[in-house]
């Protein structure tokens, strides 16, 4: 990516790596936890050959990304993500915008195809409908489920703070490798990707990310409107790409089950060997789903 820059919005300063100029369709690609904008450095080259100009966001918490105020909640909270989409939207003057991301950044695009479909070109999704049911989050997975998600368990106590905030760089570092377990290229990845996760609010927001998604801890009340939507489950009604990796180290996705919620149209791709963090895994399958989501658009 060959230019950056800053956008002003409501409660955030979030900075971005963009390229391209042409006269296509622009795409803003979303990172996850705990990940950051490099996910998609072989991606973004893919898709400016094609004509389009991409925009890849640092989200809350991570990178030069930082709140404006410190009265400001740092909240992590799926409505504060897919808010803080939309209002980028606004702050760099983008109508609509094919949106795409995995984890986190897969939040973010689903609520913002599904909230405001009028700013939303298509979307690529990485495994399924990612929009959070935080009214039943509490119901039990299998133990081995359970088990790989012990990060989740580990966040909501103060032990788990502390843990995240003396050894951010070893804690992450493992979950890319637990998450990615056939990516030979993780360990390496993740020291490109490392110093964004020290920003100064990193912590925070992850940390209530996790216990608000588990009724732990109160949202920000900016973002209670949408939140009661989103607990609605409302239908994404664009052109979708589902994103499924098989080898996603916390069990591999099947979104079979959710295409009832995608009623712009549904396409699901399976990717054998891939795992948590497939722009970065199979960077040429991502931009062919946000290439093909653009066309299929267009028809």
């Amino acid at each position: 990516m060959d230019q950056s820059g800053t956008a002003s919005t409501p409660v955030l300063n979030i900075a971005y790596e963009s390229a391209g100029s042409g006269g296509g369709p622009t795409a803003v690609l979303l990172h996850g936890f705990p990940y950051d904008v490099r996910c998609y450095d072989d991606v973004v080259p893919v898709l400016v050959e094609a004509g389009m100009r991409v925009v890849v966001p640092y989200l809350r918490g991570y990178g030069p990304t930082r709140y404006r105020s410190e009265d400001v909640m740092r909240s992590g909270q799926q409505g504060a993500l897919g808010q803080d989409l939309l209002d980028l939207l606004d702050a760099l003057e983008i109508k609509r915008a094919v949106v795409g991301g995995f984890d986190w950044g897969g939040r973010a695009a689903c609520i913002a195809a599904a909230v405001a479909p009028e700013r939303v070109v298509g979307l690529v999704t990485v495994g399924g409908y990612n929009v959070q049911d935080i009214a039943r989050s509490n119901e039990p997975a299998p133990p081995a489920a359970e088990s790989a998600a012990w990060y989740t368990h580990y966040f909501l106590t103060e032990r788990g703070r502390a843990g995240l905030e003396r050894y951010t760089d070893e804690l992450c570092g493992l979950l890319w490798r637990q998450w990615s377990p056939t990516w030979e290229g993780a360990a390496t990845a993740f020291t490109a990707s490392a110093p964004s996760l020290h920003n100064p609010d990193f912590v925070a927001t992850v940390i209530h990310s996790y216990r608000h998604r588990r009724g732990m801890a109160p949202g920000d009340p900016r973002y209670d409107h949408l939140e009661e939507l989103l607990a609605t489950t409302p239908e994404i009604t664009v052109p979708a790409v589902v994103l499924d990796a098989l080898a996603d180290g916390l069990g591999p996705d099947d979104s079979t089950l959710e295409e009832p919620l995608f009623t712009g149209g549904f396409d699901r791709r399976e990717l054998p060997g891939i795992g948590h963090n497939p722009p970065q895994e199979d960077p040429r399958s991502f931009a062919r789903a946000v290439l093909d989501v653009a066309t299929a658009a267009d028809t």
